[in-house]
């Protein structure tokens, strides 16, 4: 099932997309919310019962009204996330970004997966992504898949975590790299260089959806594992590929350090970590490092992103500036 939130004559609601025709879920039964969030405090036989209304929609069994995806705009499938965490799963992305900076590989990415939290108020869906000036200071994308957690756990074991996932997402972790890495040198965040937007949609796959990707996991993990290939476009021009299937820690190993000692939440979005060759940074350095006269590439003004996961679909969004001189860059002391 592919799940969607839209707008529609100014009315966001929730809805089940198959074809590019979207159901309303409360046109189909008055008893589903219409806000993916109630949808999933709901619980798991709610989700069930959309899942009936799915298998209907697929056997053309349903002749209640629909609109077509082309009439609504897409939001993000998960609008207001309990919370917001991002990965560091692909080994490739992170021993090509610390090689690019001249550093040895870290031994302990080999030994547990980690996370961030980021901002979940600053989610959005395709369309457009208002910037100000200082995040045009070397302005990046970032490729990854994200997961939203179905129902409440603490403790949970990665044998048992695939359970607790209620869908698949694309993510764009858009990222401004030069507050980025001013504020990571106090040993803090990141905060400033990613808080602006998190890009996520735009569907929401459930698990079931994927079974025909599914591969074996890596030597030592454990955990559900996709071969889904993964691409993004600038401006019509491929610059990143990679595929889900090479994340080097799951989903599942990912909840079960999340939810030690915590309670995860439905609602609650977690990050891949960007694949390799997912961002700008580290296609730039590989650039530098093989060409010592390669230009680096950032986004710009009016640029548009595009990026598809098999299976979760197709995101795009363009580069807007606000129009504003302020700027916190500038507000640094002298030292």
């Amino acid at each position: 099932m592919k799940l969607v939130t839209y707008t529609h004559n100014k009315n966001t609601q929730l809805g089940i997309i198959h074809e590019g025709k979207i159901w309303s879920l409360k046109e189909l039964d008055s008893s589903f919310p219409d806000k993916m969030r109630k949808f999933l405090f709901a619980g798991e036989a709610m989700m069930e019962k959309a899942k009936k209304w799915d298998a209907q929609i697929k056997a053309k069994k349903v002749t209640k009204p629909f609109v077509n995806e082309k009439e609504v705009k897409l939001e993000a499938p998960v609008p207001q996330p309990t919370s917001c965490r991002d990965g560091y799963a692909f080994r490739q992305h992170v021993a090509a970004a610390r090689r690019n900076r001249g550093v040895e590989m870290i031994k302990e990415f080999d030994q547990y997966p980690i996370f961030y939290f980021t901002n979940h108020n600053a989610i959005q869906g395709p369309g457009e992504i208002d910037c100000m000036p200082d995040h045009f200071e070397k302005l990046d994308f970032e490729l990854e898949a994200a997961i939203v957690i179905g129902k409440k756990g603490r403790n949970i074991k990665a044998v048992d975590a695939d359970e607790y996932i209620a869908g698949y997402m694309i993510m764009n972790d858009m990222s401004a790299r030069t507050l980025q890495m001013e504020e990571m040198l106090l040993n803090l965040g990141p905060a400033k260089g990613k808080d602006f937007s998190t890009v996520i949609g735009p569907y929401f796959v459930t698990p079931d959806e994927l079974e025909p990707y599914k591969i074996s996991t890596k030597p030592g993990h454990v955990g559900n594992n996709y071969n889904l290939t993964m691409k993004c476009w600038v401006n019509d021009i491929l610059v990143s590929e990679g595929n889900m299937g090479d994340m080097d820690w799951t989903f599942a190993e990912i909840i079960e350090r999340c939810a030690y000692g915590v309670d995860i939440l439905p609602g609650d979005v977690i990050g891949s970590g960007t694949v390799g060759t997912g961002c700008f940074l580290e296609l730039n350095g590989t650039g530098l490092l093989n060409d010592k006269n390669f230009k680096p590439q950032w986004l710009k003004e009016n640029d548009v992103v595009d990026m598809e996961i098999a299976g979760l679909g197709f995101l795009s969004n363009t580069i807007r500036k606000v129009n504003t001189d302020f700027s916190i860059l500038k507000l640094k002391k002298s030292i």
